[in-house]
């Protein structure tokens, strides 16, 4: 809003009349008397302050022919009636600004420019510390956390509907807790069996490979990459002496006396027969069907 200056103030001039002239309102005559001539009309001050006084804007009474006044854009004050709309500060000899013909002072007419603070809804003046987010402001000691009420001032914040926590807060009331760290999780993550974990921590217990997106198993409560798996967890099949790892072929374990077969190494020594979920005979130590079993 820019500011401003008034015409004024000023005075009309009063006269003693030294000639032959009447009042142009009354006709009494105004020899020895004092006068305003105005619009080229001589009148005495009575008639001046009925007929041709400009009325106050701010006290609506007539500004008379002994008083000072003030003139902006076709309004006029007495000099004591031009003040402040907000804070009645005398403005007569101070520069102002009007507004919705309202007469304001700088200070003034700054908060009623200002932006309002969306915490304490009082005026963001200019050049005051304050906050900005999304189409809002705030003075900057406003701006706080929800939960803890501490200032955030240039500090990392985080928004849960239109509560804005900081970061610490926003953990301790929101934040998942990793099941292998029992540390909040910030961003990103993984779950596995309806449980949290950072993705830093979802990695194999012997390599530290991240799991994420990768094939992996679970053995008492650790988790294997599939090489870790293969070569430090899974038991080795009696038969092909190779790791029982439950990927792709050979899911399926037949397990007898302490040892352990996939299900096709699981077969009778002499014709390969498959003895899964079959009756079987054990012979110094080798497996045979019931038919070989007889030929021995």
């Amino acid at each position: 809003m820019a500011t401003q200056r008034h015409s004024g103030p000023r005075s009309y001039t009063i006269n003693t009349m030294t000639d032959r002239f009447d009042c142009h309102y009354c006709h009494d005559s105004l020899y020895g008397k004092k006068y305003i001539k105005k619009d080229e009309k001589h009148c005495c001050l009575r008639c001046f302050d009925k007929f041709c006084a400009n009325t106050c804007a701010e006290c609506r009474r007539p500004i008379g022919s002994d008083a000072k006044e003030l003139h902006h854009k076709n309004r006029y004050w007495h000099e004591d009636c031009f003040r402040c709309a907000k804070c009645y500060k005398p403005l007569g000899n101070e520069p102002f600004s009007a507004k919705d013909d309202k007469i304001l002072c700088n200070k003034c007419s700054s908060r009623e420019d200002s932006a309002r603070c969306h915490g304490c809804y009082k005026p963001v003046l200019p050049g005051t510390q304050s906050v900005a987010y999304k189409g809002n402001t705030w003075h900057e000691e406003c701006f706080t956390c929800f939960q803890c009420k501490l200032p955030i001032g240039s500090q990392s914040f985080l928004t849960k509907g239109e509560d804005t926590y900081c970061t610490s807060c926003h953990e301790k009331k929101f934040a998942k807790i990793c099941v292998h760290c029992k540390k909040a999780i910030t961003s990103g993550g993984v779950s596995y069996q309806d449980q949290p974990w950072h993705s830093e921590c979802f990695v194999c217990n012997t390599c530290k490979k991240p799991l994420a997106g990768q094939r992996f198993t679970a053995h008492e409560d650790h988790l294997y990459c599939v090489d870790c798996y293969k070569t430090t967890v899974a038991k080795k099949c009696s038969g092909c002496d190779n790791p029982i790892t439950g990927f792709g072929k050979g899911t399926n374990v037949v397990n007898y006396e302490g040892q352990s077969w996939h299900e096709y190494c699981f077969t009778c020594k002499k014709c390969s027969l498959s003895l899964a979920n079959k009756h079987f005979v054990t012979h110094s130590e080798a497996i045979y069907c019931p038919d070989c079993a007889k030929k021995l």
